[in-house]
């Protein structure tokens, strides 16, 4: 029985919309790497474990080329009682920053 070109289509389709799920787990764990090297660094403690995708565009990367630029939000806390929203931007795979609001200092 010879395949339609649907078939080959919905197959394709479907392969592809696997790789980018698969790319875009990939990409999380990366996020999340990063802001756990950073609460190392900066002494916050990351709270829940995890990265929470916030923004999805497409944007272009110092060659030009198009990727997929992703903001998570994620949960932290300097002292355990105050929580706090911090955000990690992500360019493909590449990591461009991550952002966690300096603690305010009090003074006695």
């Amino acid at each position: 029985m010879p395949l339609s070109f649907l078939d080959i289509f919905a197959v394709l389709a479907v392969g592809a919309s696997a790789m980018y799920v698969l790319s875009a787990i990939r990409i999380r764990e990366l996020a999340l790497q990063a802001v756990i090297q950073a609460s190392q660094r900066d002494d916050f403690q990351l709270l829940d474990q995890s990265v929470h995708i916030r923004r999805l565009s497409l944007s272009r990367d110092p060659q030009g080329r198009w990727r997929v630029w992703r903001q998570y939000r994620f949960d932290y806390s300097y002292d355990g009682q105050e929580r706090g929203r911090g955000f990690v931007i992500m360019l493909g795979r590449q990591l461009e920053g991550v952002a966690v609001p300096e603690r305010e200092r009090v003074l006695h």
